[in-house]
């Protein structure tokens, strides 16, 4: 035998919006659906690549490197995560900065909390890296891998002088 339960209306809740006008309430619930309460773009703009740094030998196998203060849209720069100095050996010609940093070997790579700040200077002791002559560029790097431009071309003489 079967038993059927059957629910009264009696039992049931009153359910009641409430008193709202109901052009109001359906404005209310675009607006909610539609606008999230923050101002500006919602997706955030990429991180910039930071600017050149500038680099010079100021001593047999000292670097010295001035930390950039700007990023390539000439905004004030925050942070660089890190540097890389590459190598290229010597070829035909001197070689184009971005050639060095896209054809060249990281000889060296400098991870904060070791950097200075920016425009702040780093001096470098290049005397381990035993690499035939050649040149040097040194890149920053922003967090995300975001990689900078490159200094100029630095010639890397015989390790043997």
């Amino acid at each position: 035998m079967r038993h059927h339960r059957t629910v009264r209306a009696s039992s049931l809740p009153n359910l009641t919006l409430p008193s709202m006008p109901g052009g109001a309430l359906c404005v209310a619930l675009c607006l909610m659906s539609i606008a999230c309460g923050r101002k500006g773009d919602p997706i955030p703009r990429p991180r910039a690549a930071p600017a050149a740094c500038a680099a010079q030998w100021v001593a047999h196998r000292v670097l010295e490197v001035r930390m950039p203060l700007l990023d390539t849209r000439n905004e004030r720069l925050v942070g660089v995560e890190r540097i890389r100095i590459l190598y290229l050996p010597l070829g035909s010609a001197k070689p184009s900065a971005a050639e060095v940093l896209a054809k060249g070997e990281v000889v060296l790579e400098r991870s904060r909390p070791d950097l200075p700040g920016p425009g702040k200077a780093l001096r470098l002791e290049l005397k381990q890296i035993g690499r035939p002559p050649g040149w040097m560029v040194v890149a920053a790097v922003r967090l995300g891998e975001v990689v900078g431009e490159p200094s100029e071309p630095l010639p890397w003489l015989d390790p043997i002088i």
